[in-house]
């Protein structure tokens, strides 16, 4: 089935970019796709205007349907470790980047469109949204690290019985569980999330990145080696020129104006 490749916003608007994937009908992800997506967010990660990089879906009433099946027919272990590598490859973007990560959650959501959410900083849900990993159906797993992000954002007990049960999971009970961070009205879920994208596109991108790093890398250490991770990038940042900004900045009572790469 042809498709329009998945695509960063051309606009790029106040330095927030857009990744949304566009497969209509429901956003079956194929190969084609899951690479389109990897070149896309590494396009966007190494582009200076954008700031803030946001995951969502160009398609109405679809985040993501998972993976198209036919992809899966007669697939055999060599396969399915080229694509699980690739979706990991994916992961490594995502949870290395020095930017932050948001989602916009509309619709369906399940499978592999929204294992990758998973991997970002926030996820900002529509209130009608519906939520799944229904790859026990077809005797799977999650292969987008899910396994390994969903026990860190809801607990062992909580992943463990979602992935069990393979439900679809109300956007109101994904909420209370953690697994998405805010509820929006579904015509409201762009501007919400462009508007707070702008707020963090407007903060000191040397300070944006060290939280990152250190939060999400740092947080898999044991807190002894996650204690020191902090201590060396609270060493580098004292040597940015968005710290001495910010420092000169507070004192002169003024907004900082941060340097740009």
């Amino acid at each position: 089935m042809a498709h329009a490749p998945s695509f960063i916003r051309p606009s790029t608007l106040r330095h927030v970019g857009w990744l949304e994937y566009n497969r209509p009908p429901v956003n079956a992800f194929t190969r084609e796709m899951v690479d389109e997506v990897h070149d896309g967010i590494a396009a966007a990660l190494a582009d200076p205007e954008v700031r803030v990089l946001v995951l969502a879906s160009a398609v109405p009433g679809y985040l993501s349907a998972g993976a198209d099946l036919n992809v899966f027919k007669g697939i055999k272990s060599d396969g399915m470790r080229a694509w699980a590598t690739r979706c990991h490859q994916i992961v490594r973007l995502l949870r290395g980047s020095p930017k932050p990560l948001l989602a916009a959650i509309n619709g369906t959501a399940v499978g592999g469109g929204l294992e990758m959410t998973l991997h970002c900083d926030l996820r900002f849900a529509a209130a009608n949204a519906k939520l799944g990993q229904p790859e026990i159906r077809i005797g799977f797993i999650p292969p987008i690290a899910t396994t390994q992000a969903l026990a860190r954002l809801v607990g062992r007990p909580r992943a463990l019985r979602y992935l069990y049960e393979g439900r679809m999971v109300p956007a109101k009970e994904a909420l209370a569980w953690g697994l998405v961070d805010e509820l929006v009205a579904p015509e409201e879920l762009r501007a919400r999330v462009q508007a707070y994208g702008e707020e963090l596109a407007a903060k000191s991108p040397a300070a944006l990145a060290a939280i990152r790093r250190t939060v999400t890398l740092g947080g898999g250490r044991n807190f002894e080696e996650g204690m020191a991770y902090e201590l060396e990038t609270v060493a580098a940042l004292a040597d940015t020129a968005d710290f001495a900004e910010g420092v000169e900045a507070f004192l002169a009572k003024r907004p900082p104006v941060w340097p740009r790469s």
